[in-house]
């Protein structure tokens, strides 16, 4: 086998991975990684981790990117020095992907090898000449394509889609990357924070204010992750009749002679006991419900850092998955209320996703995020379906009549999401209590109070049509939609009404033909 075969073989999952990620086809990935440096032997790949020979730009360096200085075109060049390989191949992805060079190359099909070789070198990747020459012959003399194919017949037989949200890095313990970070649970896109660290009303108790010493995670039977590597369990509490539950503290060590501990609570099942070491993306346990201060499902997150002087301090734990996320190159977003956690302390409003939503938006991104935690439809049946439509759509029109503030829109829609239940009363004022909720079966079930009358009913097909037909009607006005939909609502109500009162004068003259039989 030659040094070529040998190096694919050993980084083909790396390039595949990048493949499914961003595009690129593998064959291109590892045909520049066996050329730029020499089968994995050259000093930058030795001493850098760095297979394809990037160059460290003012930005990488200002991020705090490390670097090495090397002889090339001119000496005492910077290149970009890399935690892993696995980091490397990803950083050339981003090259690629963010360098309007090679924007047309993205235009280009997956498995296109030669269009993509060409393109790179038109673009100016390499100073030399016959630099697509030199990759295809790579390419086609070690039979590399085949992991294209191997990648586009897995998209097409497992229906995945490419691209950076459908493929994210790996991040358990058994990773070939090495990843060194990971967030405490695994998403796709962000995490969903339910409470987020600093005072706020006690949930066991709405009178009384208390300070949240962490953060609250949305989550429905997760694996919940170690976030570095080399990390030493201190703590674990097996009893779930504590406060906090089932629980696990994980400590990591810092150059400096400080200490950062993790706590995670509230789970249903730890998996570790206390000496274990463990490393990123590592299984910890399983997050659920227990402990005596709880009002559902959630992982309670914490971080406390031990300084090197002897002082500790809770700290924010958003503060804490910003420096991992940095790190890491985790590009996950934790968002509360449509409103990103990370943006106060990445030093920069870039990139942060979730801080303009509009609240028509964020119940869209929390509709469509599966890996969120709050999604309540997830199947094929059309009449569930439909309620999941009327219910979105009735939500952001009742929070729009309640004059509300965007900011306050979005914590409504968050509260209502989480639970499943819309407050109607902005729509039918002279109610004691109306709302729509939807059961773990995904039906839609209205629920009336009005002193006289209490009702729970199921609607049926022919009304949820109807609701979604006027909420998604384009060509009506916000106010000509609470018209109509709160006459169907009304509607309903009566029509119950009048048939309680006829169940009822019907067993009242049961009642009286009884009494006359006796």
């Amino acid at each position: 086998m030659s040094k070529n075969q040998q190096y694919a073989m050993k980084y083909a999952e790396y390039a595949m991975e990048q493949m499914r990620r961003y595009g690129i086809p593998a064959s291109v990935t590892l045909a520049q990684g066996i050329l730029e440096s020499s089968n994995g032997q050259s000093r930058l790949a030795q001493n850098e981790n760095n297979h394809f020979g990037i160059k460290a730009t003012p930005a990488w360096i200002a991020e705090g990117g490390r670097y090495g200085i090397y002889t090339d075109d001119k000496p005492n060049e910077k290149f970009c020095s890399y935690d892993s390989v696995g980091d490397s191949y990803e950083h050339h992805s981003r090259f690629l992907k963010e360098n309007s060079r090679y924007a047309q190359c993205f235009a280009l099909s997956p498995d296109d090898y030669k269009g993509w070789t060409q393109n790179i070198e038109q673009a100016g990747y390499a100073t030399g000449g016959e630099y697509a020459e030199s990759l295809q012959r790579i390419i086609e003399q070690n039979g590399l394509q085949q992991y294209d194919k191997l990648v586009m017949q897995e998209m097409e037989t497992q229906g995945k889609r490419f691209g950076t949200e459908h493929n994210p890095l790996r991040t358990s313990e058994n990773s070939e990357y090495g990843a060194k970070y990971s967030f405490p649970v695994e998403r796709e896109e962000f995490l969903f924070v339910t409470s987020p660290f600093g005072m706020r009303q006690d949930p066991m108790d709405n009178t009384k204010q208390q300070m949240h010493k962490g953060i609250d995670i949305r989550c429905n039977g997760d694996a919940v992750l170690a976030t570095e590597n080399n990390g030493k369990v201190v703590a674990v509490n097996q009893n779930k009749n504590t406060p906090g539950g089932k629980s696990l503290t994980v400590e990591y060590t810092r150059t400096d002679g400080s200490k950062v501990q993790c706590t995670y609570m509230h789970l249903k099942e730890v998996t570790v006991k206390v000496g274990d070491v463990v490393q990123a993306g590592g299984k910890l346990g399983t997050s659920g419900n227990t402990g005596t201060r709880t009002t559902g499902e959630h992982l309670h997150f914490g971080v406390t850092n031990f300084y090197a002087d002897g002082t500790k301090r809770d700290i924010d734990p958003a503060a804490y998955l910003t420096e991992i996320a940095q790190k890491g190159n985790i590009k996950l977003e934790v968002l509360h209320n449509g409103n990103s956690l990370l943006t106060r302390y990445k030093g920069t409003e870039e990139n942060a996703a979730g801080k303009n939503l509009s609240p028509d938006g964020w119940m869209k991104k929390l509709l469509s995020s599966e890996d969120s935690g709050v999604g309540m439809s997830g199947c094929n049946d059309p009449i569930v379906e439909m309620a999941m439509t009327a219910f979105s759509s009735l939500m952001l029109l009742a929070v729009q009549i309640d004059n509300k503030n965007e900011g306050e829109q979005k914590t409504a829609i968050s509260k209502q999401m989480d639970s499943g239940r819309i407050n109607l009363k902005s729509l039918l004022p002279g109610m004691k209590n109306c709302e729509l909720a939807i059961s773990e079966n995904g039906k839609a079930i209205l629920r009336v109070n009005n002193g006289e009358l209490r009702m729970s009913r199921e609607l049926t097909t022919a009304e949820l049509s109807r609701l979604s037909a006027t909420l998604n009607n384009n060509t009506l006005t916000e106010e000509a939609k609470r018209i109509r939909v709160t006459g169907m609502l009304n509607t309903v109500i009566l029509s119950e009404a009048a048939s309680q009162n006829f169940e009822q004068g019907m067993s009242q003259q049961q009642g009286q033909t009884e009494n006359l039989k006796r």
